[in-house]
């Protein structure tokens, strides 16, 4: 008897999603945890996120060697709190210029206090756009 064996898919599977439940609680929220690197040191930091076509999406403001973004660059896994909730997760960087775009127009909708206008017009620049990631579970 042969045993025939499936071909890997040369399609690209896309992430899976995040609960409905975390997916809301960012959409109503303004500042969360993240944790980056499965194997680090980490602590919990606030960041902010936002939420495009039902995923998540954070960009990093200073962009620190040390800092979340980059440990995630080196170990894509780690954790985010929404509320009382920590959520496992993976970092996927953003490339598409149109997903970058969409990322922007949440954040300004969002993130409207006069305060917070620095930082929504930082974001547009190319070193910040460059340092965008999704968050999908683990």
């Amino acid at each position: 008897m042969t045993v025939k064996r499936k071909r890997p898919s040369s399609r690209r599977v896309a992430p899976r999603r995040l609960p409905r439940t975390v997916i809301a609680a960012v959409e109503a929220g303004k500042y969360f945890g993240v944790r980056a690197g499965a194997r680090s040191d980490h602590r919990f930091i606030g960041i902010w996120m936002v939420v495009v076509g039902g995923r998540v999406f954070a960009r990093s403001w200073t962009i620190k060697p040390e800092g979340w973004f980059n440990t995630f660059l080196k170990d894509p896994l780690g954790a985010i709190q929404v509320g009382e909730r920590t959520v496992r997760i993976r970092a996927v960087r953003v490339r598409s210029a149109t997903m970058l775009d969409a990322i922007e127009d949440a954040y300004a909708a969002k993130y409207t206090t006069p305060g917070s206008k620095m930082f929504v017009r930082g974001f547009r620049t190319a070193r910040r756009r460059a340092a965008t990631v999704e968050f999908v579970p683990r």
